[in-house]
This record gives structure tokens, sequence and C-alpha cells, in this order.
């Protein structure tokens, strides 16, 4: 397969293995720090895998941020990523993060159907603004959201702003990758499923970060979602597929900053 190489990550970038196990210790003791403002695996579905971890942040929340994890739709859940909440909870926003079921069980389209149900839920006990923001295969859930025929139009209009982190945008060249084993996708739900195909979403401010020491491969999505959307487009120098995220647990971070609206 002549995409496999250019989409390996961890291969490629050093101490990879290191991340996951860091990740779920740092998310396990942050979830604990919070006590009662931390409400674990709300259901919003039928399967096990269906369910969305809440934080709330101290005082009246100023609005809901909803983060949607990578693992190029075939790996880890919601509960690795907590301690990203951090930077958005000291800024007042409440703090949502779905999880969602994983190819081979789901194609794309159906993981895309999953969020845009894990959304509406977490709209619909929540009020004020709702800020988007998710990493590699997240970046691609988050950015569908904005799909007329995803989300419901009365969730999709309270959407202020979308920060898709080292996004997959343009998935045809993941059809001839050894991952494609797994994702089973064709030509037609590539094509429908790339959020650089849709129409920009309007009065929505959008931010694609991606960090310079990225695949080029992942440089190159980036890069395609910005042209597309006409988005700006922030390069993180020195940070890497596994360590751009880290700016979301800091809420004086430019990151944070665009999320959130300063």
């Amino acid at each position: 397969m002549k995409n496999s190489e250019a989409y390996k990550i961890a291969d490629y970038t050093e101490g990879a293995e290191e991340y996951p196990p860091r990740w779920a210790k740092a998310a396990a003791e942050f979830r604990e720090s919070l006590g009662a403002r931390a409400q674990v695996g709300v259901s919003y579905g039928p399967s096990d895998r269906q369910v969305f971890d809440f934080f709330e942040p101290e005082g009246v929340s100023r609005g809901t941020v909803i983060f949607v994890h990578g693992g190029y739709w075939k790996a880890f859940d919601g509960s690795s990523w907590s301690h990203l909440a951090a930077g958005s909870l000291a800024k007042g926003w409440a703090v949502a993060m779905p999880t969602y079921d994983l190819a081979p069980d789901l194609r794309i389209r159906e993981i895309t159907a999953q969020v845009s149900t894990a959304v509406g839920k977490i709209a619909g006990r929540t009020f004020g603004p709702i800020a988007l923001t998710g990493h590699s295969a997240g970046g691609q859930l988050v950015c569908r959201m904005m799909d007329p025929l995803v989300l419901p139009v009365e969730v999709r209009d309270r959407v202020e702003s979308i920060v898709p982190i080292s996004p997959l945008a343009d998935l045809p060249p993941l059809l001839e990758t050894e991952m494609n084993e797994i994702l089973r996708l064709d030509s037609e739900e590539a094509q429908a499923e790339s959020p650089v195909n849709m129409s920009p979403p309007h009065g929505v401010s959008v931010a694609v970060w991606v960090g310079g020491e990225e695949r080029p491969a992942l440089l190159e999505q980036a890069e395609a979602l910005s042209r597309s959307w006409g988005a700006r487009m922030v390069v993180a120098e020195g940070k890497h597929h596994f360590d751009v995220i880290d700016a979301l647990a800091d809420p004086d971070s430019d990151m944070v900053k665009a999320l959130t609206g300063g």
C-alpha cells in the first residue's frame, strides 16, 4: 500500500510508546482532583462506548467545549484525555469528552453519526455557546459536525468555534494504506466523510492547528483543510502529533484562547 508509511505516526515519533500510559495516568489524576465536578460515563446511546465524561467549571459556565479523541477511528476512548480539559475549565467553560464505537465494528460514517448524537445530548444538558475541538481522527469528526445533514440546526447554530488539531481532513489517501483493512473505506465514503469537500461553515471561528514536527502527510492534511475552508492555520513549531495537544491544558495558550474566545 503506497501510503501506509506516510500515515504511520508512532513509528516515526521518538518516544511515542510513552504517551498513552502518560495520558491515562494524568487523566485519571485529573478526574479525581475534580471530585463532584467530574461526571464520568454519562450515556448517550445503547452501547458501552456511547458515553461521555462531563467536567464542570467553578461557578456558572460560559459555554461548553467538546473534545473528540483520535486514534485513526480504531483506538482509544475519551478517558485518556481528561487532563486536557484543564485549560478550558480555568476559562470558565464546561468540557465534555465523548467516546464512540470503533472500526472495524463501525464505518467512519457511522462514527460520525454517533458523535453527532453525543454532541446533541451534550447540547441538551447545557446552555450557551459550544466550541468543538478534536485531535487527528477527532479533528475530522468535529469538522463533520458542521455538515447541515449531520447536526440539528438548533445545535449547529450554537457552535461558535472549531479547533481541529492535526486533522485528517482528506480521506481518499487512506484507501491506499494497510489500516483500511480495518477502516473499510471505499471511494464514495472517503469523499463524503472528508471535511475538505464540505462547504465552509459560516459565522464560526475556525483555527486549524498542527505541529511543526508532524509527519508530512499530516501537515498536508492540515494545509488542505485550511485552504478549502479559508481558515487560519497555526503551525506549533517543535511540536509533533503526540504533544501538540498539550496546549489544551494551559488556559493561557493560544489554542485555548482560539477555542474559548480569549
